[in-house]
């Protein structure tokens, strides 16, 4: 029987055939002359960038909690590429209280400690008169999404993954005595190895955001 479409999507999920590309990529991965020193330093600067886009805010609370949240979100992606794992990157409510926790956090500690510059950034510099109110709108729009735009953005990209590589595994299935399983495996080789960089990408761009959105802090 074909494993469910979304199987990879809950805690019981029986994802065996994703057991022969991690085996292939796990070797190729742990070669530290290929991929280890090249992954650390991107991860490495990758924190120093968003530390640094941090370290000009009134609380710098928030450069020292960036890091943490990356590494979180990284590891529980690249968790979700093993076998028979529900990780939390996956689940809508947690990275939704995540992102809100950090939202509010910024918005409520700005409008605490400079709520004047705080409103000010509701209108751009330079705007005509007659549009201001319209323009405060769209900015009051575009903040308040903010935390629905990074859980969706998160949560999508890695569930999108997930289910490819259920679909690649269910047509492995069904073409076992096929000539076709061997380039379908392959596909499902790169596919995941794919999945791996969008994992770290993604941890990366959710994170950025965050500092993006810190570095507005008055």
């Amino acid at each position: 029987m074909m494993t469910d479409l979304f199987s990879s999507l809950d805690g019981a999920s029986s994802i065996i055939f994703w057991f022969t590309p991690l085996i292939v990529l796990n070797f190729l991965l742990v070669q530290p002359v290929l991929w280890g020193t090249t992954l650390y330093i991107s991860v490495k600067n990758s924190i120093i960038l968003m530390w640094s886009n941090t370290t000009n805010a009134r609380f710098n609370i928030l450069s020292l909690l960036l890091p943490f949240v990356f590494t979180f979100i990284m590891f529980n992606n690249l968790l979700g590429l093993t076998p028979f794992t529900y990780t939390l990157t996956s689940d809508l409510f947690t990275m939704f209280s995540l992102a809100m926790l950090i939202w509010l956090f910024l918005l409520v500690s700005g409008y605490f400690y400079a709520p004047m510059k705080s409103l000010a950034h509701l209108v751009p510099s330079g705007a005509p008169l007659m549009l201001s109110p319209f323009l405060v709108i769209i900015e009051l729009i575009s903040i308040m999404i903010r935390p629905i735009t990074l859980t969706v953005r998160l949560i999508a990209n890695i569930s999108a993954g997930h289910i490819v590589l259920s679909l690649l595994a269910n047509t492995i299935t069904s073409t076992l005595h096929n000539p076709t399983m061997l380039l379908l495996s392959i596909c499902s080789i790169g596919y995941t190895l794919f999945e791996f960089f969008v994992c770290v990408i993604q941890a990366y761009i959710f994170t950025l955001l965050c500092s993006l959105y810190g570095a507005e802090h008055p």
